[in-house]
């Protein structure tokens, strides 16, 4: 009886193992596609993505570059300090995009330019998103917001 009850949990260890392992798998297969981290400028030239690849891109908008075209089309540079990336959107920006300002937005590199489908802006004032702070510290652009 005893080798029965050893057997028996033993048999449900196993099962569970195998249970846990299958979710982590299915998981990790549902994230895939679901997890882009922001690429940097300097990281698009250097190595550009096939277009097919959808990835977001952050950075400071470039003064100067914000072109509002015909319709809701609007294209402007994005940059790290150490490289730009041309970007076209169509659509409406949110209320807190500008030129200097930082913003991050998904879409795909198609023939040296990054075609938007979603852009997004600081949600405040003084707010930057923490992994477009670090990559612009990387290239030595950053500038704290000063207090008021």
């Amino acid at each position: 009886m005893r080798g029965l009850k050893k057997q028996r949990r033993i048999q449900i260890i196993l099962l569970a193992v195998v249970c846990l392992a299958g979710a982590a798998a299915l998981i990790g297969y549902g994230f895939r596609d679901g997890i882009n981290f922001f690429r940097p400028p300097s990281d698009v030239i250097a190595a550009p993505p096939p277009p097919h690849e959808v990835f977001r891109l952050g950075g400071l908008v470039e003064i100067g570059s914000l072109i509002r075209g015909q319709g809701e089309t609007v294209t402007f540079s994005v940059t790290d300090g150490g490289a730009s990336v041309d970007v076209a959107y169509t659509g409406v920006l949110p209320d807190l995009f500008g030129e200097g300002e930082g913003m991050v937005g998904t879409g795909s590199y198609v023939d040296g330019v990054f075609l938007a489908t979603e852009i997004l802006a600081r949600h405040d004032e003084t707010y930057m998103p923490a992994e477009v702070i670090e990559a612009l510290q990387d290239q030595g652009v950053y500038r704290a917001p000063e207090e008021s």
